[in-house]
């Protein structure tokens, strides 16, 4: 039951991510933030549902969640700080895609799926950061978040 809330919850989160920028009238600063918040519920969603089982990944989502968390809310609630922080803030959301990628492989390992959880988010970081220095479409950006995901909702669905 679990595992198919926190499924669900990823994809309805993706789809949140992804069909937002569609509607074309977001900009770059709440639609990074609206992320960042998102992927910060669904890793505190995911910390305390492995705590019985993995503490130690159950804790580094924990970690990584709040973490994410402050740092939405520092967006969402101080946009003008984005505008200084607009040249890292790309890299910023790779770096830290592809972090939760590296948790989601740690965390994942005996799952069947769960390889390819982290792998799609290492992947899809590292094309975040390769896009958005040359593309500057937030819709792009905000997608690949989106995308990751919604794949990581649809292989733990598959997995459970």
């Amino acid at each position: 039951m679990k595992s198919k809330f926190i499924s669900l919850l990823a994809i309805l989160f993706g789809l949140i991510i992804i069909i937002f920028p569609v509607m074309g009238f977001i900009g770059v600063t709440p639609l990074i933030s609206l992320s960042i918040l998102l992927i910060s519920i669904y890793l505190l969603v995911v910390g305390v549902s492995i705590i019985d089982y993995n503490k130690s990944g159950a804790i580094l989502d924990l970690f990584l969640g709040t973490v994410l968390l402050i740092l939405s809310i520092f967006l969402i609630y101080n946009p003008s700080t984005f505008g200084v922080f607009a040249e890292i803030t790309i890299y910023l959301a790779g770096i830290l895609l592809i972090i939760v990628g590296l948790v989601s492989l740690v965390n994942n390992r005996s799952s069947r799926f769960g390889f390819y959880i982290g792998i799609a988010g290492v992947v899809l970081g590292l094309l975040y950061i390769i896009i958005g220095t040359y593309v500057t479409n937030p819709i792009i950006l905000g997608s690949l978040i989106g995308l990751w995901l919604v794949i990581s909702g649809v292989l733990k669905l598959m997995d459970g």
